[in-house]
């Protein structure tokens, strides 16, 4: 329990942040689902058939997985609040119009004919009538579809959109339980807030609710306004995939910029695929993020050589070339370790086995339970080349989160799993890594990934990022892992040693 409160005071302004780009967008969200839900129940509410239609589309809509739908979204909208919106209001619209309709529609006959008796308007009737009666049923719509939205809304971290969910991804990968805990309660105290807030509105008269509405959309207005606003000094953004590595570069990257050009320097951390983060580069929603050269020949580029049959510098110089060829993007010089994929097990499995090579899996591959992350079990210099190279086919193969792989390996769920060679956990664990003696995985050494027009537009950037070509060693990455996933170190002063310590950054 201490640990928790130290983690809450020292992480209460990141907390602060998480939270209003949370409710920003959850509330932004609602709103625009309530602007579309409520008219359209109000209109098809005496039309029966044209109600069932929308209820069944909304209902397909909402079955639909948030992660396989952000994914569709992503190639179209990119990365970022868009598509997190989209979705978010996509998942809303079912619970707002089905209550709008049934509230309406419900109401009865007799009370409909004694406003018409009186001589009201269409409108007039609405106005005073139905929509006082409806409305309870009405709140209670927008109630659940709150309530989900705010669960859902966790994932647009996933996305560089922020909110609470950043806190959830950073507990999990870290394996820090306390910022799970505090993503998890943040978000459940926002939901439980802002569903009683709501209900306070249920029996209220329809001009003091939207009221209510006009002065939440008036106030998100002005914070996102407030957030975004341009300022005098240039701004680029800078992102990086999920994991302690990527988010130690990026503030390398940060820091450097910052220190040699008048440039501000935003961040985005924990994106969780690197489609998502290529395709934000492609749409100019970032600037720059840190790549590895094996992954842009075997995921991003179309290319027909075998990245593993290559040596560390030809990797470099085909990836360089096929990025600008095809895409005009611009892959600076790399660093000089190596992050490629290995496959670990414990001490106690290797010794029991004999295992020192992968090929040496094969006479024991149908005992073998594997946890592989999806993107590994999916790629050619990954399970599906081991089982075309190496012949091997695991009795089970589970797919899991990066991070919660180790913590299966050590639990005894799996046997064997994917890690990449710079993972603190290797250490932390005394795992062994398995030699890959027929050369199924490239080179992957990491480089700054940009557009050739920033890069042209941008030399100062592009100079103060090449100090970092030829440096870091494997040792010195895992050692500087090792200190944020294991030590509690914040990646910033990780980045921040390292730079000082090899006169690259002055030191304060």
């Amino acid at each position: 329990m201490n640990t928790f409160w130290t983690t809450l005071v020292e992480r209460r302004e990141e907390l602060l942040a998480a939270l209003l780009q949370h409710l920003i967008i959850s509330l932004t969200a609602l709103l625009i689902a309530c602007l579309i839900a409520i008219p359209l129940g109000i209109i098809l509410a005496p039309h029966k058939k044209g109600a069932e239609i929308i209820l069944q589309i909304t209902s397909v809509l909402q079955t639909i997985p948030s992660l396989a739908l952000l994914g569709l979204l992503i190639p179209i909208v990119g990365i970022g609040t868009t598509p997190a919106l989209i979705a978010l209001i996509i998942y809303a619209l079912l619970p707002i119009f089905q209550n709008t309709y049934l509230g309406l529609s419900g109401i009865q006959p007799s009370i409909e004919e004694a406003a018409t008796a009186f001589g009201m308007s269409k409108w007039r009737k609405l106005w005073k009538v139905e929509i006082p009666i409806a409305l309870p049923v009405i709140i209670s719509g927008i109630r659940t579809a709150l309530v989900l939205i705010i669960g859902t809304a966790t994932l647009a971290a996933l996305i560089g959109a922020g909110g609470l969910g950043t806190f959830i991804l950073l507990g999990i990968d870290r394996n820090t339980p306390q910022l799970t805990i505090i993503g998890a309660i943040s978000s459940a105290l926002l939901a439980i807030t802002f569903s009683f807030l709501i209900r306070f509105l249920q029996n209220r008269r329809p001009r003091v609710t939207v009221a209510v509405l006009l002065i939440f959309l008036l106030g998100i207005g002005g914070l996102t306004w407030a957030q975004n606003r341009p300022g005098a000094t240039e701004e680029i953004v800078i992102a990086g995939k999920l994991g302690a590595e990527p988010t130690i570069l990026t503030a390398m990257y940060q820091q450097l910029i910052e220190e040699n050009s008048d440039v501000k320097v935003t961040v985005k951390e924990n994106f969780g695929k690197t489609s998502f983060l290529f395709s934000a580069l492609e749409n100019d929603q970032i600037d720059i993020y840190p790549e590895f050269t094996g992954t842009v020949l075997a995921s991003l580029v179309k290319n027909d050589q075998d990245p593993a049959s290559l040596s560390p510098e030809e990797t470099a110089t085909l990836a360089t070339d096929l990025l600008q060829e095809q895409f005009s993007m611009t892959l600076l010089p790399p660093m000089a370790y190596e992050n490629t994929y290995t496959v670990a097990v414990t001490r106690a499995f290797a010794q029991e086995h004999g295992l020192e090579n992968i090929s040496d899996l094969l006479p024991i591959q149908n005992e073998i339970r594997a946890g592989f992350t999806l993107e590994f079990i999916d790629r050619t210099d990954g399970y599906a080349g081991m089982q075309t190279l190496y012949g091997l086919e695991f009795s089970s193969v589970q797919s899991m989160e990066p991070s919660l792989r180790y913590q299966a390996l050590m639990n005894d769920d799996v046997d064997i799993i994917d890690g990449y060679s710079t993972d603190s956990q290797i250490k932390e664990y005394d795992l062994i890594t398995l030699t890959d003696d027929l050369q199924l995985f490239p080179s992957y050494r990491g480089a700054p990934l940009m557009k050739t027009s920033f890069a042209k537009t941008h030399p100062e950037i592009v100079e103060a990022l090449n100090k970092l070509a030829g440096k870091i060693t494997e040792d010195e990455m895992v050692t500087m892992n090792y200190a944020v996933n294991v030590e509690k170190k914040t990646p910033q002063e990780v980045a921040k040693d390292y730079l000082q310590q090899h006169d690259l950054l002055e030191v304060d």
